[in-house]
């Protein structure tokens, strides 16, 4: 007996140790369609938060509310842009004309260096010993294969989150049947948690957004900026992504202003700077209650390694699921495996509630 037992023991730790290799390798394998699926879950708590937020305030039955939570802001949305697209295309129309020119111009001012001159055409000779791809071509492919599939992923996000948001107790209920018995209170606390920590942060960084797309706005066409709505419109969409998003939203606001001159330059330069530092100092504070707090370090590392594995869909998730891992690792490991409860509570914030509404205990 003792012999079969130990076989079997064996037998049952090497298909765990493969079953945890198989799903590695999924992962690795399959990563943009695992961080769609967390964008789905994260648009599920954002449904499912308003809903409840709707169902408190006005007493209205669940899939009402539900319903009501879905088209609101679709209405609201279909007026901003009837009311702005136009103003919105055109502009965007006139800034994808004058990058080139901004470009070309910045070229052949950084040319009057010579250190600079020599890289330029060190840089051009590289690039013409490369393959056909690699020109102009290749990076229209390019272009349009990435722009597909992020618009795919998208699409599959939103048809994940509302089915998500419209039954969330049918897939809680369902992943807590493979937990024990005895561990599932447990494991529906941690679930709720990882929930409210998903939709204070996600709430809170659309608050953020909004502002910094009105300040940009606000500040560009004090500044002079014909093109300040749409440059404002990219400031506030790129600031959904942390320490990359507002350097790559400057960039075409500074090649725009450069047109125009290099004092117009730092007036752009440093109105953007300006916002950031509005952003990280006053309003994040301001908002931190409703925000997971994570070290900046650990947020680029996770940028960078799901940027690398997953392109651009892997950088702007990066933050969310790094917050919602560090809850799992906080309540799972550090409180209940090692037995560390001096690193805080693990009941969310209050505010959290006051944003998304009380949460369903399901």
């Amino acid at each position: 007996m003792d012999a079969k037992a130990t076989a079997l023991r064996t037998l049952i730790q090497a298909s765990v140790a493969a079953a945890v290799f198989l799903l590695v390798m999924l992962l690795l394998n399959a990563s943009e369609v695992f961080l769609a699926i967390f964008g789905g879950i994260l648009l599920a708590v954002l449904f499912h938060g308003t809903a409840t937020w709707v169902r408190q305030k006005t007493g209205l039955s669940r899939p009402v509310a539900f319903a009501v939570s879905l088209l609101a802001p679709l209405l609201l949305a279909a007026l901003g842009l009837w009311i702005v697209a136009p103003s919105v295309s055109e502009q965007a129309a006139e800034l994808a004309d004058r990058l080139p020119q901004a470009v070309a111009r910045l070229q052949e001012q950084v040319r009057q260096y010579d250190w600079a001159d020599r890289l330029i055409g060190h840089a051009d000779r590289v690039r013409d010993v490369l393959p056909g791809d690699s020109g102009m071509a290749g990076a229209v492919a390019t272009f349009f294969s990435s722009t597909f599939g992020g618009l795919g992923n998208i699409v599959f996000a939103l048809v994940v989150g509302l089915f998500l948001a419209m039954a969330p107790s049918l897939y809680v209920k369902g992943l807590l049947h493979l937990v024990p018995l005895d561990k599932r209170d447990r494991a529906r606390e941690v679930l709720n948690a990882t929930g409210d920590t998903l939709g204070s942060w996600l709430m809170a960084k659309l608050i953020s957004m909004v502002v910094i797309g009105v300040l940009t706005t606000l500040g560009l066409w004090f500044i002079g900026i014909d093109l300040a709505l749409v440059l404002g419109v990219i400031a506030a969409l790129l600031s959904f992504i942390p320490n990359f998003g507002p350097v790559i939203s400057l960039l075409p606001a500074a090649l725009i202003a450069l047109i125009i001159g290099p004092d117009q330059l730092a007036y752009v330069v440093a109105l953007y700077i300006g916002v950031q530092v509005f952003e990280s100092y006053l309003l994040t504070p301001f908002l931190q209650q409703r925000m997971a707090d994570l070290p900046p370090a650990l947020t680029i590392s996770m940028q960078v390694l799901l940027g690398s594995l997953a392109g651009i869909i892997g950088i702007i998730l990066a933050t969310p699921l790094t917050a919602a891992v560090m809850v799992m690792v906080k309540m799972w490991y550090v409180e209940d495996l090692l037995g560390d409860g001096s690193v805080g509570s693990s009941k969310p914030p209050r505010q959290a509630h006051a944003i998304g509404g009380p949460r369903e205990t399901r």
